[in-house]
């Protein structure tokens, strides 16, 4: 599809946070549409989301302190604000995200999904979460399945997002390192051209885009078979860290079709083939682009392109991000409406499995059930385990929010009385 020369502006949503955040924040966040969210959230708790990034806070019933009221924030962080990490043979999984103010108090642990691009079905990843310090280090957070009873934080896995409970808000990105040729990483291929040209010269820009928003990787793109006569000393590959920049040139403005296949590959291993036909002056805007996820796998031949071409963004792909993303606003919901499982529902299930028994059928059973079982002891030293994991619960599912599968977890865990309580004062 077209795009605009220009990034749009959102001067609405500047205003509204120069207005609602303390000085010492405003720095931090970018005036982009689509880029950062805000919310002002109290005792009763709530929900931030960016529709079509998967970017989303939960903030649970009593995590801000009764009396509080916080502007808290997300933020999509761009490469030329925040130097991604790249030590070694680690890759960027997701987007840097800021959620914030940093420092402030809270009563019990947020939630920050962010999306990831990572094939959980292939185990040879070594999964990490990082957070940038005030100097702008990278630093260790956690390295999944290697927790202790000091590690602050802990993420859910899933096969597109991650779910991480944190007690302090700051920036955090999650990577992954490969100790075998069997990891993959997902990415997908974004095309774009104009619908009418004038000039003899046609260009398709091709950019490679890991399968999460505001990411990207460059790996090797050829032009394949094209059926536009094309001089060979007139066809130019522009090699850039962001996209490449196919130059074509026809006889006559009267060759208005342009068939061709774009193949994506690296050095070892089979490609994969995207088909591309244009027609010019004679398809609306939107018809020319096109996207296809491609499965790539992650060898010492990507981890070479990854470090040796350092990504860094440019104005033509943060227009590329905004087309890609759509003209979405952030959603804010707050107190009771934020929530699937009603409080009072909740606040039975916590009574009713936070105390340990001898049968075992306790928050640590509800924990298997409902796959949440990785590291238990990061919720033994919550005040209430269940409450933490029906708080995962809640981000898991923001999207479906069907009780069923709870109804379900707690019948197989015989809490029989506790599926009287969900039909009678809940919507199951």
């Amino acid at each position: 599809g077209t795009y605009p020369g220009d990034n749009v502006r959102d001067g609405h949503f500047a205003n509204m946070r120069n207005k609602a955040l303390g000085s010492q924040h405003l720095l931090s966040l970018p005036r982009e549409h689509g880029n950062s969210a805000s919310g002002t959230f109290g005792y009763l708790g709530g929900r931030l989301t960016m529709p079509g990034t998967g970017v989303s806070l939960l903030v649970p019933h009593g995590a801000i302190p009764q009396g509080k009221f916080y502007e808290m924030y997300l933020v999509l962080n761009k490469a030329e604000s925040t130097l991604l990490p790249s030590e070694g043979t680690q890759t960027v999984l997701s987007p840097a995200v800021t959620c914030g103010p940093t420092g402030l108090l809270l009563c019990r642990p947020v939630v920050l999904t962010i999306p990831h691009c990572a094939d959980v079905g292939s185990s040879d990843w070594i999964y990490q979460l990082k957070t940038q310090s005030h100097q702008g280090n990278w630093e260790e957070v956690v390295t999944l399945d290697e927790e202790t009873l000091n590690t602050p934080c802990y993420c859910q896995l899933e096969a597109k997002s991650c779910h991480i409970l944190l007690d302090q808000l700051g920036t955090y990105v999650f990577v992954g390192e490969s100790y075998s040729r069997s990891a993959i990483k997902r990415l997908q291929l974004a095309i774009f051209a104009p619908t009418i040209c004038t000039s003899l010269e046609y260009s398709l820009k091709v950019y490679c885009l890991e399968d999460t928003p505001n990411a990207l990787k460059v790996p090797s793109v050829t032009l394949q078979h094209v059926v536009w006569a094309v001089p060979a000393s007139q066809s130019c590959w522009c090699w850039q860290a962001l996209h490449c920049t196919f130059t074509l040139e026809r006889y006559s403005q009267a060759s208005t079709e342009l068939t061709c296949k774009i193949c994506v590959r690296q050095v070892e291993g089979e490609g994969q083939i995207f088909q591309l036909h244009i027609t010019l002056g004679e398809v609306s805007s939107g018809e020319v682009g096109g996207q296809q996820r491609n499965t790539l796998r992650r060898s010492s031949v990507l981890q070479h392109l990854a470090l040796s071409f350092p990504l860094q963004h440019a104005s033509s792909f943060d227009t590329l991000c905004s087309h890609h993303s759509g003209t979405s606003t952030s959603t804010t919901q707050v107190g009771p409406y934020a929530f699937k499982i009603p409080l009072s529902i909740r606040q039975k299930i916590c009574n009713s499995l936070d105390a340990p028994n001898s049968r075992g059928n306790d928050w640590r059973l509800l924990a298997q059930k409902l796959s949440m079982d990785r590291y238990l002891n990061y919720f033994a030293t919550k005040a209430s385990p269940t409450g933490v994991l029906l708080d995962l619960w809640e981000a898991e599912h923001q999207d479906d929010g069907d009780l069923n599968t709870l109804a379900s977890a707690l019948e197989e865990m015989g809490k029989s009385e506790m599926l009287v309580v969900m039909a009678t004062e809940g919507d199951c």
